[in-house]
């Protein structure tokens, strides 16, 4: 019986125990830290099933003799214990690996650093009304939880950190949203943030198709070196032409027709157009199923409208890129923007600049505050308010009487919050509190 090591007792780390139990592999889990409270109630169960478990570090007993390690994608390459795995000699793969190795069922990829969340939902949604499609990954369930139902399809949306750790991964279709700096940090370099997401589109896991961005110059020039490549927001594959989406020469919806707001949100509908028509469905139904697709929670989604004042919680932008996208949605509108939490220290001059195009007031909150006033004034953006929580910024940006308020922080969400999801709800909640 093989011996498989699961790193971190989290949502995708429980998922790939449990699966490789099923699979007859002798499974032990180990978690470096103390779990977070939401899993400690799974110990007990995970053990129930034979599966080995221990927190709070790493033993020598629970490593050695391992055939393979699935880690959680919150774990960095650089770890002590993927120093000492490797030191042994024992291979690391993502739990998306593992599902892949582990079922048939063809997977349809999305990365990118800003918009495969929504992309990869409005996918899913377009093809579930021919096919059983659902979402995975970063989203959804983990594979692992559904290699074993009657799908046609998984709809996986995949990270850098997860593409990093996959070595025979191969999808049918895989689509590369955008490419901007995010995650430095953690992969050591720009140059290897970007070879962690190129893995899945060349050499032995070059997809059946490739969908890239031919707005994005570096993924312009990347789609050179692949086959079977089908670009979007181009003007032969598809794209934007009198108001309206169009693929290879057909008509398949006015912009104004669709539901999401912005150049970024039309980008990602026309990723689902191109892998909806490479699966061969019809326009019609392509059409009506983006008419009825609703934006994912967080991702510039319309809160409520209250005194003639636009409400958008677009909380998940937690990099300036994320922002900008949504900063340059606004037009001849008087937007109120509120921007800042814990810094990533990201260069700031291009959002600076848009915001001077787009943006009336700028209230700042959270620990980011006086690197972003600094660099609002160096660029010539001077109208500028300070506020100590989410609540008094929301307060003070009614008062001011805009026509949008925008949250759009570019910022981490843990200075003040949980999670992006937590700075989004405390938002949406006082804002229909009014």
């Amino acid at each position: 019986m093989k011996k498989v090591l699961i790193l971190g007792l989290s949502k995708s780390g429980i998922s790939a125990a449990v699966c490789a139990k099923k699979k007859g592999y002798d499974v032990f889990l180990t978690e470096g830290k103390t779990p977070r409270e939401e899993f400690l109630p799974k110990i007990d169960e995970l053990k129930s099933m034979g599966i080995k478990v221990e927190i709070e570090g790493h033993t020598d007993g629970f490593i050695e003799g391992a055939d393979f390690a699935v880690t959680s994608p919150g774990i960095p390459p650089k770890s002590e214990i993927f120093q000492k795995l490797k030191s042994k000699n024992i291979p690391i793969i993502s739990e998306i690996e593992f599902a892949y190795s582990n079922t048939d069922i063809p997977f349809i990829v999305i990365t990118g650093t800003n918009g495969k969340t929504t992309t990869t939902a409005l996918v899913s949604h377009i093809l579930s009304a021919k096919y059983d499609a659902p979402v995975c990954g970063n989203i959804g369930f983990p594979p692992s939880d559904l290699i074993d139902g009657k799908h046609d399809f998984l709809v996986c949306e995949v990270s850098s950190y997860q593409a990093q750790m996959t070595e025979k991964f191969k999808a049918k279709i895989a689509c590369w949203t955008n490419f901007t700096p995010d995650h430095i940090d953690w992969h050591g370099g720009l140059e290897n943030y970007f070879k962690a997401k190129a893995k899945l589109f060349t050499g032995s896991q070059a997809p059946e198709y490739s969908v890239l961005n031919a707005n994005d110059l570096r993924l312009k020039e990347f789609a050179k070196e692949l086959k079977n490549v089908v670009m979007f927001d181009d003007d032969k594959d598809c794209y934007i032409k009198d108001k309206s989406i169009f693929y290879r020469g057909e008509e398949i919806i006015k912009l104004s027709e669709c539901p999401l707001l912005g150049h970024h949100n039309h980008q990602n509908i026309m990723c689902g157009i191109v892998i909806s028509k490479l699966l061969g469905m019809e326009t019609e139904v392509i059409k009506e199923r983006i008419m009825s697709f609703k934006a994912p929670e967080h991702r510039l989604e319309k809160v409520r409208e209250l005194d003639g004042i636009t409400f958008y919680n677009d909380s998940k932008a937690t990099n300036p890129e994320a922002s900008i996208v949504a900063i340059d949605s606004f037009n001849d509108v008087d937007v109120a923007l509120i921007l800042g939490g814990r810094d990533k220290n990201t260069d700031l001059k291009e959002m600076c600049s848009s915001i001077n195009k787009h943006i009336k007031t700028v209230l700042l909150i959270g620990e980011a505050t006086d690197r972003f006033e600094e660099n609002l004034i160096k660029n010539g953006f001077s109208n500028i308010i300070k506020e100590e929580s989410m609540e008094k910024a929301i307060d003070k940006a009614i008062s001011l009487k805009p026509d949008v308020v925008l949250l759009s922080p570019a910022c981490a969400s843990f200075d003040m919050f949980k999670s992006y999801e937590h700075r989004g709800d405390v938002f949406k909640e006082y804002v229909l509190s009014k």
